[in-house]
């Protein structure tokens, strides 16, 4: 974070093999991340014995989410993390010991550069590309914390319309876990837009520990949500720039509203979380207690 005399405290952007950061506001009091930008394999890897076919399908990443994800961060001149690799060579969005970290099979495709996996090559891969991503979203959580603001959290995700043959109703959704904060105002937000049908918990649940979210913002007591688009409406650059034009909008008049700020800018916890000892601690608001493991 650079802080030169009377210039507002900023986070700045970087470029890494695993990481992408852009550069905000430290003290805007919002942090944007995108677990799965990019369908990009690292050198070595080809295409893990894919079609090029497939890894423009959404078992690679999350399609349009990219877009929107820096449309909402330069929008609102705040920062944003993203990922620079597949999801299909590790997800971030898993946490380290979770079984589907690599997938072997993803919606009926056999991922053949995944089949045989020994555990030095899964350690390699967490190293390079799973442990720099969420190193890079702590450096940044940690400069806006610096900054006097803890922040909210929103991650951006896209969903596919159909999934085993069922449409998916749904224009958006909102995931979340125990911290109603943020949630309930976008999910408010999104249902006042009269051309949504919005998702809470749809089409996916966001109480999964060990996630990006559970990570960063369950663990650090940090208001968060992640928001799922369809991705047939984001699928081109004109839909993604309308979606990000929205969102700005939307997103930018919660953070614009002063009593809403001092509920969501502080650290609450609701839930399990770990404390910097390590132990695991259960709570609602500033109280918590210790509870067995």
């Amino acid at each position: 974070m650079k802080d030169d005399v009377g210039q507002p405290p900023r986070v700045a952007g970087y470029d890494g093999e695993a990481v992408r950061v852009i550069g905000g506001r430290a003290d805007a009091g919002l942090v944007v991340v995108c677990d799965h930008a990019s369908n990009a394999l690292p050198p070595g890897y080809g295409t893990l014995g894919l079609q090029e076919a497939d890894l423009r399908r959404h078992i690679a990443y999350d399609i349009g989410a990219e877009a929107v994800t820096l449309a909402l961060a330069r929008g609102l001149g705040v920062p944003a993390v993203l990922s620079r690799t597949s999801r299909l060579l590790i997800d971030p969005n898993r946490g380290a010991d979770d079984p589907t970290l690599i997938m072997r099979l993803s919606d009926g495709a056999v991922i053949p550069g995944n089949r045989t996996l020994f555990e030095s090559e899964r350690e390699r891969r967490i190293a390079l590309y799973w442990r720099p991503y969420h190193e890079a979203i702590a450096r940044t959580i940690d400069a806006c914390i610096g900054a006097g603001v803890p922040p909210v959290i929103v991650s951006i995700h896209s969903f596919t319309p159909v999934l085993k043959g069922v449409p998916r109703p749904w224009h958006a959704g909102i995931l979340w876990d125990k911290d109603p904060r943020l949630p309930e105002v976008l999910l408010a937000a999104l249902s006042r837009e009269a051309d949504l049908v919005v998702g809470d918990n749809e089409p996916y649940t966001g109480k999964l520990i060990g996630d990006c979210m559970w990570q960063h913002g369950t663990q650090r007591g940090l208001a968060h949500a992640i928001i799922e688009i369809r991705q047939d409406l984001i699928g081109d650059g004109p839909r993604q720039d309308a979606w990000g034009a929205r969102l700005t909008r939307l997103v930018g008049g919660l953070m614009a509203d002063g009593d809403l700020r001092a509920r969501l800018h502080r650290i609450e916890y609701f839930g399990s979380h770990t404390d910097p000892t390590g132990r695991l601690t259960a709570g609602v608001g500033s109280q918590t207690r210790s509870i067995a493991t």
